[in-house]
């Protein structure tokens, strides 16, 4: 199994329609990012949202809006999710936790395990291949900057919303899906990795 989800059997009491986006016309957000290098503003609560497992995700800004340098996210995730380790072939991934407590997992360029618990005001950085996980210890917000590109990667394994909030429905992913969305984005998840406290 990629993560541990603990999904609440609640959730499938609260659901409805207004989940659900019309394919013909596609989220309410399309469109909504300049898809080119310009000026823009977003306000509280707009970008471009895709829920992946229980945690939602918001593209800032994207690699079209910065040349393909950097794209900028947010991910509010609830207590207890854990990000199995993985490693990105090019990719550099940014953890500023806004909210919540984050146990941030990664290995050195000795190989050293780590284990740093974040909390709000603190910052991880880990480089292209190099291999991490992350723990949810307390419900959270984080903003991410990521190299360009990688920022859809929520988007292609995750599903579009217009709901802004984490309280919906969960989107669980087939093991096809989860596949094709690393393989896009050069990336692999590894078996095997044991954290300390973790």
């Amino acid at each position: 199994m990629l993560r541990e989800v603990d999904v609440n059997p609640n959730l499938e009491s609260r659901m409805s329609f207004e989940y659900l986006i019309d394919p013909s016309k596609g989220p309410q957000w399309k469109g909504l990012l300049p898809g080119e290098p310009q000026p823009y503003v977003l306000r509280k609560g707009e970008g471009e949202h895709s829920m992946l497992f229980t945690d939602l995700f918001t593209v800032l800004l994207s690699g079209d809006e910065t040349e393909g340098q950097f794209g900028i996210i947010t991910a509010d995730s609830p207590a207890g999710d854990i990000i199995p380790t993985h490693s990105h072939n090019e990719t550099h991934e940014t953890f500023y936790v806004l909210d919540g407590k984050v146990r941030l997992f990664y290995q050195d360029a000795e190989g050293v395990k780590h284990s740093e618990l974040l909390t709000p005001g603190d910052f991880g950085f880990v480089p292209a291949g190099f291999a991490h996980a992350y723990k949810i210890e307390e419900a959270a917000r984080m903003m991410g900057t990521l190299s360009g590109g990688f920022e859809r990667f929520f988007q292609h394994m995750g599903t579009d919303t217009d709901h802004v909030t984490t309280d919906q429905p969960p989107f669980i992913p087939d093991f096809p899906r989860m596949g094709a969305a690393a393989q896009q984005h050069n990336m692999q998840f590894l078996q095997g990795f044991e954290w300390p406290e973790s």
